[in-house]
């Protein structure tokens, strides 16, 4: 049985190219199991915050009074809602599936998109808690002061915190747009 030129060049032509489709694969498991790695640690980073807060806030608004009270009931309130975040966020990235080039750039441009909104709610934040400031002084409300400097705070960290995981998922994404320009003949 004789082979085809054709069959044959197209053997080798396979051949040739699957040590490099193997390495992109490769590569695209590492840059996937980075992104998850990268909100793991972010979540668990998150999840520290909100605990030292849930408890440093609780103990001290029951030895404080006024203003300084009410800073820490704010912070511990609005950890609640960081804590539990910071656990489905935590899940989330372990939920770990082997997903293709299309699916992890879907991924990966969906939680660039959600840093960047909370950064957008974050200045949002900031701004409500200045304008509890203000309101606190013009009123002379001890209460509106210490929830506004809490809230400053609290958007300040959350601001930091998803500038500096923007950061790093935007490096990680532009590593992945370079893959798929090495992946692109392959993938058509």
């Amino acid at each position: 049985m004789k082979i085809s030129p054709k069959v044959y060049i197209l053997s080798l032509f396979i051949l040739a190219a699957l040590p490099a489709g193997a390495q992109g694969l490769a590569d695209l498991e590492v840059i996937n199991q980075t992104r998850l790695d990268y909100n793991q640690q972010g979540m668990l980073i998150l999840g520290t915050w909100a605990v030292v807060n849930l408890i440093l806030g609780s103990v001290a608004s029951f030895r404080t009074h006024g203003q300084t009270q009410a800073f820490h009931q704010m912070n511990a309130y609005w950890n609640v809602v960081n804590l539990g975040i910071a656990a489905y966020g935590f899940w989330q990235a372990s939920q770990v599936a082997v997903l293709n080039f299309w699916e992890v750039l879907l991924a990966q441009q969906q939680i660039e998109k959600v840093l960047l909104a909370n950064a957008a709610l974050d200045f949002g934040y900031i701004a409500l808690g200045l304008y509890l400031i203000e309101k606190g002084r013009r009123l002379e409300k001890d209460k509106w002061l210490g929830f506004g400097k809490s809230i400053v705070l609290q958007g300040a960290f959350l601001l930091l915190f998803d500038a500096i995981l923007y950061g790093f998922q935007q490096q990680l994404g532009i590593e992945l747009v370079e893959l798929g320009k090495a992946l692109a003949p392959m993938l058509e």
